[in-house]
């Protein structure tokens, strides 16, 4: 393992001697000081549970410690290892990670020792108000263990810039009193970094005339789009809404954040909006990203989509819109006939008949930044013939931002700008049969954001292999002007079989054409699913910086290869900062990073508008910090910090203490059964701050058992609606209605998010099959039993549970676990059979009141079809009740029709 660098050790020292929350800005290493922790902890001795990781961040850890020789390797609890032996294997001591809901379960039934734990590492702390379940356990952890450490660690300080005291209320869930902040220009950062800072050329390459414009109408488009969302919904006049914002990556977020709540009642106008302001900021990423033809493909396909032509919100038919496509065509061809430059602006349907009809001269023009990458290797290749006092050709590392980027580069590497092109060209714009179905995956890239990769013709691929065989062998007899190429590794090969097959195709066949000039297979050991080889001296790879499985893919790659040149044709904030760390960390080791950038486009705004806020984010913490009031017991070690106390009145009131009789009287221990999936929710937290405890089970009927009597099944607004469109809901509540005397639908919803459950101006007058409102009022009718609860929070359904059992008898969880929905196990008060109570209640005349007695006398079905009218009158003590039975059971439809034209 690496030794820590300078600030990583003090921010390790402060943190090891006072539980805190580190926030560190992005890129400087937070894993690596969650590593250090975990490799400290390493021992039967300690007892550490680790919260908040993922699977391929577990994976990473475990294997980072392998490789440094630690023998008391971390541990995964998971739902394999079974409820008897789970103490057994927390009693063994050592790093365990965890998940939260199986942590909750243990932590409330008493499966793990609390008492024996050395402490808690939190992972990406900022979400801890977001994911209450490690707020929950952070709690319960507590108030059984006062002696035991909590820290907590996070490099996302923009995260804290949402709401009103984010940091302090973090701190007070986790339980600490410290913040240490650690932006990139904290002084101890910055001067160390500085030192050891890498050979950084930058390259600001300029876009082409026809980019720029193409740029220039996207912005104006996007910002149309802007204000007419700002017009339609008045409430959204904020300043996240704004062009520099539209540009960036997390764009999407904020306008969830904001229109999320209000969704299922905007219009159908505001909703095109959203879904158009996406498809412009994919364009734009497709503009710097890709080449000419495939940018063209998706325009030409968005126009071509019938739905994207008739649902969108009139962008196609601005001005700015007709120029963007008047360029991008402009960048891939020129139509020979001048007549129809002036034609284009006519007819939308009209130019792309007759531009098929007329020849077309084939322009392809180059993406400006692959000329710059080619620059910058052959200066590199020239660099490597002289490196002896280096220690021989160091190794280079490019990356881009995608699968689809880093495979376009490296065939354009291979084979050259034209050749690549004519053969995207062919195989999208060509007359081939396959022509549609890569419009049809282009339109599918609109929504995965680009990240699939392009397909490519059998007839193209085959004559492209055989020139780029032929001129690469030419290249090698040549002064080997580009270093030679190398075969696949099995490792690409598995994975490009995975996501792209043409270029395992391509790949295999240049390795049987280069067999005998590169006998030798790629030897290197990389765990990463998603790298392309292309060089083999140097040794040259391609990494995407985002759409791996491994998260620490690159870190990976880093410390394998030990690349001497990165190339960073796409630039990314944290891989920035990580590349400064790894140069501190490898001291005396040269590292030249190439740093690719269109020169005034909106790639270099998002990257600037990146770094201004996280350095604002760092501002605001410094200041928050600097008024921060923490009271003393914060930390919980002693029973003074409100936060751990369990009954709600003796934490907020003065209760009078007098009794009759003046003896205080003991009740019972107040308990409430929560299905195991009620876990993801903050309810069940609540309930057990209340002073309730609570019993995790799976149910198969109802989320909450209050009672023996008393069933609840909790919905949110979102759920409710699904719920009832899906009919899902109705099968549970004939399920609870019949198993328990009160069922009980809880519906929530936030105070402070309005809600409708129909859209505006859509009321109905009559009863709508499609309207949730029509179908919530035909389930109340359908179960009169049945009631439902309306909670603006889940502290208000805490509160409302805890009234609605006092002077209850408490459930009991195996009876509770007994009842599933073919369960034959009846209530003891519901006697009867099921089936036929339901076709007697829709029987005329029948109704809740009288359903009962008559069931008491009549045994069945058959023996009531026998009873005279004056039979049914006297049990049911109703003369009309009873004649509306007997003539529905007795008479025939023509019958029933004259005997009520007579009654006329």
């Amino acid at each position: 393992m690496a030794a820590l660098l300078e600030h990583e050790s003090q921010i390790f020292l402060d943190l090891f001697h006072c539980d805190g929350l580190v926030v560190c800005a992005r890129g400087l290493g937070i894993d690596r000081l969650l590593l250090r922790f975990l490799r400290l902890y390493s021992e039967p001795a300690s007892l550490v549970l680790v919260l908040n990781t993922s699977p391929a961040e577990e994976e990473y850890f475990i294997d980072q410690l392998r490789s440094d020789g630690v023998v008391h390797l971390p541990r995964r609890v998971t739902n394999e290892i079974t409820n008897n032996i789970r103490y057994e294997f927390y009693t063994q001591g050592g790093v365990l990670f965890a998940t939260s809901r199986i942590l909750v379960v243990d932590f409330l039934t008493d499966r793990i020792p609390a008492n024996l734990i050395t402490g808690i590492l939190v992972y990406k702390a900022h979400r801890i108000i977001e994911s209450c379940q490690e707020a929950f356990i952070l709690r319960l952890y507590r108030q059984k263990n006062k002696q035991g450490f909590i820290k907590a660690f996070t490099d996302n300080a923009v995260a804290f810039n949402t709401g009103f005291c984010h940091v302090e209320r973090v701190m007070r869930n986790l339980f600490v009193r410290k913040l240490y902040l650690w932006p990139r220009f904290h002084i101890a950062v910055n001067s160390f970094l500085e030192k050891h800072k890498p050979e950084v050329v930058e390259i600001h390459v300029s876009m082409t005339p026809g980019m720029l414009a193409i740029q220039t109408s996207i912005l104006d488009i996007l910002n149309a789009c802007l204000r007419e969302l700002k017009r339609y919904n008045p409430a959204l006049e904020v300043e996240d809404l704004s062009l520099e914002n539209a540009i960036g990556k997390p764009f999407d977020k904020t306008i969830r954040h904001y229109l999320d709540p209000l969704w299922h009642q905007l219009g159908a106008k505001t909703k095109s909006l959203v879904q158009d302001l996406k498809i412009l900021r994919t364009l734009l990423q497709y503009l710097t990203q890709y080449d000419c033809v495939t940018f063209l493909n998706l325009l030409e396909s968005l126009k071509a989509s019938e739905k994207a032509f008739g649902e969108n919100s009139g962008w196609l038919f601005l001005d700015s819109s007709t120029s963007m496509f008047i360029n991008a065509r402009a960048r891939v061809y020129r139509v020979a006939d001048d007549r129809m430059t002036k034609k284009t602006k006519v007819s939308e349907n009209h130019d792309v008949k007759k531009e098929n009809e007329l020849k077309r001269e084939l322009v392809l023009e180059s993406n400006p930044k692959w000329e710059a990458l080619r620059e910058v290797l052959k200066e590199i290749e020239n660099e490597n013939k002289n490196s002896e006092d280096l220690g021989g050709p160091g190794q280079v590392l490019i990356c881009a931002s995608d699968d689809r980027a880093c495979a376009q580069l490296r065939e354009y590497i291979i084979v050259g700008a034209e050749a690549f092109l004519m053969r995207l060209y062919n195989k999208t714009f060509g007359k081939d049969e396959k022509a549609g179905e890569v419009w049809i995956k282009d339109r599918k890239a609109v929504k995965s954001k680009g990240n699939a990769k392009p397909d490519t013709g059998t007839q193209a691929k085959k004559a492209k292999l055989k020139d780029s065989s032929k001129e690469n062998k030419h290249k090698k007899q040549q002064d080997r002007t580009l270093p030679q190429m190398i075969g696949k590794t099995e490792e690409e090969n598995r994975e490009e079989e995975l996501k792209v097959e043409e270029y395992k195709e391509l790949s295999s066949s240049q390795e049987s054409s280069l067999e005998e000039a590169v006998p030798e297979d790629f030897h290197i050991n990389l765990p990463s699913d998603s790298y392309y080889g292309i060089f083999k001296t140097p040794l040259t790879i391609i990494h995407p910086l985002q759409g791996c499985s491994d998260p620490y893919a690159l870190t990976r790659v880093l410390h394998e290869v030990e690349p001497r040149y990165v190339v960073l044709y796409d630039a990314e904030l944290t891989f920035v900062r990580q590349l400064e760390i790894y140069k501190a960390s490898r001291p005396g080791k040269p590292l030249r990073v190439y740093f690719l950038i269109y020169g005034g486009s909106t790639e270099e705004q998002r990257y600037l508008t990146a770094l201004r806020k996280e350095k604002e984010a760092f501002e605001k913490l410094i200041r928050e910090k600097a008024s921060m009031v923490i009271p003393e017991e914060r930390e919980g070690r002693d029973e003074t910090n409100l936060d751990l106390v369990r009954d709600a009145t003796r934490a907020t009131v003065s209760t009078d203490t007098r009794k009759a009789g003046g003896q205080e009287q003991k009740s019972a221990q107040q308990t409430v059964i929560v299905d195991m999936r009620e876990f993801r929710s903050e309810l069940p937290s609540l309930i057990h701050r209340r002073g309730i405890d609570i019993e995790p089970v799976t149910l198969e009927v109802g989320d909450y058992i209050l009672t023996p009597d008393i069933c609840v099944e909790r919905k949110s607004i979102s759920d409710l609606i699904g719920s009832l469109n899906n009919g899902r809901l109705y099968t549970q509540c004939i399920s609870m209605s019949r198993y328990y005397k009160r069922p009980i639908l809880l519906i929530e919803f936030d105070p402070n998010k309005s809600f409708s459950l129909i859209p505006r101006g859509s009321l109905h007058q009559e009863i709508s099959s499609n309207d949730v409102t029509s179908k919530l009022t035909l389930l109340t009718l359908h179960f009169p039993k049945l009631r439902i609860l309306w909670c603006p929070s889940p502290h208000a359904t805490a509160e409302l549970f805890e009234e609605l059992k006092q002077n209850h008898p408490q459930p009991d969880a195996e009876t509770a676990m007994a009842v599933t929905a073919d369960s034959e196990v009846l209530p003891e008060s519901d006697k009867y059979n099921p089936g036929p109570q339901d076709f007697l209640l829709k029987m005329p005349g029948v109704n809740t009141k009288n359903c009962r007695v008559l069931m008491n006398h009549v045994k069945s079905i058959a023996e009531l079809v026998t009873l005279s009218k004056d039979k049914l009158s006297k049990i049911l003590g109703n003369a009309i009740n009873a004649t509306q039975l007997f003539d529905f059971i007795h008479l025939t439809y023509s019958e029933a029709i004259s005997q009520g034209k007579n009654k006329r």
